[in-house]
């Protein structure tokens, strides 16, 4: 888990190209916030295909409204209401360690994708609209990893510097860490959104997504 000198050398390799259209210094900096690489034991867990939709929120939230989609099929952001949808929900967070482990799909590469730099053809097809959203899949059969921004369980921290080398999240009092975001960006052509990477990793700031997880059942 983690962002490893490889995938650094791989964003160099794309800069050096031509392909980066801002200045790539800021993400370089920033790398610390994903590392250090480490070896993680992640035992079995459910996630859901796909972030929960609008329509999949106003299950549990009859009164919720979306300012961010006009389709009920569309990922719901929440804001505000995102304590009462974890009161009211019946599953859990993913960890960040859940949560990349299912990013990578067993990968080790920038993306699930690969090293390389996807081109603008193959971004908006993943992420232009709902429908093309929900059908790009990695090779675990999810949906729009990396899409919205999505919040882990985990709390909030800099780096993985004592992280602990399984899956549990982080506690703590502070903002919760998410992962993804390439469709919360904007323009598409200018904002380099294909650096938003399997271990890409931010503390959350606004609204966000959800994917819910749950333990594997024992019995």
């Amino acid at each position: 888990m983690g962002l490893s000198d490889a995938e650094l050398d791989a964003v160099r390799a794309i800069e050096r190209a031509g392909g980066a259209e801002d200045d790539l210094e800021a993400f370089f900096a920033e790398a610390v916030q994903a590392r250090p690489v480490r070896e993680v034991h992640v035992e079995p867990f459910l996630i859901a295909r796909h972030p929960l939709t609008v329509a999949q929120a106003r299950h549990w939230l009859p009164e919720y409204e979306d300012a961010y989609t006009e389709s009920d099929s569309g990922t719901a952001r929440f804001e505000d209401d995102l304590d009462d949808l974890l009161d009211a929900l019946p599953f859990r967070l993913p960890s960040e360690v859940e949560w990349e482990y299912a990013a990578r799909a067993g990968t080790t590469t920038l993306t699930f994708r690969g090293d390389g730099k996807p081109d603008e053809d193959q971004v908006l097809d993943d992420f232009a609209d709902d429908e093309r959203t929900a059908a790009a899949e990695n090779a675990f059969g999810l949906a729009a990893m990396g899409s919205a921004n999505e919040i882990c369980a985990d709390v909030w921290i800099p780096h993985f510097t004592d992280a602990p080398a399984d899956a549990r999240p982080r506690t703590g009092d502070g903002p919760r860490a998410v992962r993804g975001g390439a469709a919360d960006l904007y323009p598409w052509q200018g904002c380099d959104e294909w650096l938003l990477l399997s271990a890409t990793r931010d503390e959350s700031h606004d609204f966000t997504a959800v994917r819910p997880a749950a333990s594997l059942p024992t019995d």
